[in-house]
This record gives structure tokens, sequence and C-alpha cells, in this order.
């Protein structure tokens, strides 16, 4: 019995000094890894929607309105990046992407996408990886049947999210 009772003992000294050790540990760092490929898209290659991250931002004081669009476009293929409210100064009546230059396949495939009129203005307002759609008080919605892919007019290099495939 003496026995039996130091064993137990020992295993539960040993026990809890590697719980404690455990449980006051720092986890282990993630490993660090690329958040996506750069991809390049020739001139005269098609850009489709699965390769397009876009950010939507609420310009409107409908609550939610910048979930539903992000979703309805990752109904049509593209890839969801951020959501949030629009803190800028840009006057946004139904769609406004903000991007310094207009002739972006990217943005010419994601005007596509909306009933209305689609504007441009540059950001100012700081934006993630993609393309940063406003959408304001008079959204209009999304086009039926909305084209997913376009032609290049130029190179455009876009970043896709890597896969882990560990």
């Amino acid at each position: 019995d003496a026995l039996v009772l130091g064993i137990a003992g020992a295993v539960f000294v040993v026990g809890t000094g590697i719980g404690v050790s455990l449980a006051t540990s720092s986890p282990d760092a993630p490993p660090t890894e690329a958040a996506c490929e750069i991809k390049k898209i020739q001139r005269g290659e098609k850009l489709s929607s699965n390769l397009v991250t876009v950010n939507v931002l609420n310009a409107s004081e409908r609550a939610g309105l910048a979930n539903r669009v992000k979703i309805n476009l990752e109904r049509n293929g593209f890839l969801g990046g951020v959501t949030g409210n629009y803190d800028g100064q840009v006057r946004v009546s139904n769609v406004t992407i903000l991007t310094s230059d207009t002739t972006d396949p990217q943005v010419k495939l994601l005007s596509a996408q909306f009933k209305g009129e689609v504007k441009t203005a540059n950001a100012d307002v700081e934006t993630e990886t993609g393309v940063t759609v406003l959408v304001g008080q008079k959204y209009r919605g999304i086009k039926k049947n909305a084209k997913k892919q376009v032609k290049a007019g130029r190179q455009v290099s876009v970043c896709v999210p890597a896969l882990n495939l560990d």
C-alpha cells in the first residue's frame, strides 16, 4: 500500500509540474506564411472574378449594407475582403470604386456588377489589398447575370490567397 501511494504521489507531483509548465509557457509563434500569391494576368487574357478580392465599405446609413453587398459579390465569384463603415470625404450616391487607375481590369470587371451609375474616386482612406467599393444611400443592387470575367486590356497583378496544403 505504501508503495502504491508513493508512486501515485510521485505521478501527482510530476504531473502538476508539467501542467504548471504548460500553463505558464508562451505559445509557439504561428508559422509566417504569405497571405497571398501574386498572379500576373497578361494583356488579352481573361481576368475572372475568382481572382479579384473586394473590400466593401458602407457609405450609407443602412445597417449591414456592406456585408450584404460583399456576400452578393462572393456569389458572383469574387473573393471577399474586409467590410466596414466608410469615414472618408468622397460623396457616394450608388457605388464608387476607390482607385487611381480607371483602366485597371479589376475595376472594369467590378463596375460591371452593379446596377446604376458606378463612379470612381481616389482613395481617401486606408485600403486593404484588393479593390475597395463604397456603397451609398441610393445603392441599387447587383445585376442579374453580371459578367464574371473580362479581357484584360493590359497586364495586371492580383493577390490570390495562398493555399497551405500541409
